[in-house]
């Protein structure tokens, strides 16, 4: 699935700028699809030429138009149809995985932060997974919070390998280094 399509279904569940959709891939869609306005945009852009949203200019004072966009029935009907993909495909994108897949170049100390980083971002999204708990998530439709859970899910996962494993990098880094040496 791409922006436009994920736009679309952000779409189809009220109008919105650029901007508000922006807020909805850094909240509910973090942990799972990233996008920022230099996708956004042009996705919204393509989509208004294909008649798949309407736009409309709302004059701001001292600002630039706000644009906000509507899906049409076409757009309605294109998701739809994106939406019959039998097996979408499920992409695993991480720079903490290619930074670990060469650990064995990097001092112990510098794994160490590594892990600290990814900890922290990992407590961040548990933060927000808590919040959509707490703040209304039992009014979302099923296959939001399924999304939300399965994120959660996995976040734990994470965590739980990185404590379990992470001796393996500094094995492996130690045992480089007496090889090395």
């Amino acid at each position: 699935m791409d922006v436009k399509t994920v736009c679309l279904g952000m779409l189809d569940d009220g109008e919105a700028s650029g901007y508000d959709l922006k807020k909805h891939f850094e909240s509910t869609f973090a942990h799972f699809f990233a996008a920022g306005y230099g996708s956004i945009y042009p996705a919204l852009s393509s989509l208004a030429e294909a008649g798949l949203v309407d736009c409309e200019e709302i004059p701001q004072e001292g600002k630039p138009d706000r644009k906000v966009y509507r899906i049409t029935d076409a757009g309605h009907q294109h998701l739809l149809d994106a939406l019959k993909q039998p097996a979408p495909s499920h992409k695993v994108r991480s720079e903490f995985l290619a930074t670990m897949c060469f650990a064995h170049l990097m001092t112990p100390e510098q794994i160490e932060t590594v892990l600290e980083s990814r900890v922290k971002d990992i407590d961040r999204y548990m933060s927000m997974f808590h919040e959509f708990e707490t703040t209304g998530m039992e009014e979302w439709p099923g296959g939001m919070r399924f999304v939300c859970g399965f994120g959660k899910a996995m976040t734990e996962a994470m965590r739980k390998y990185i404590e379990e494993n992470k001796h393996m990098l500094t094995q492996q880094t130690a045992a480089s280094r007496s090889a090395a040496g």
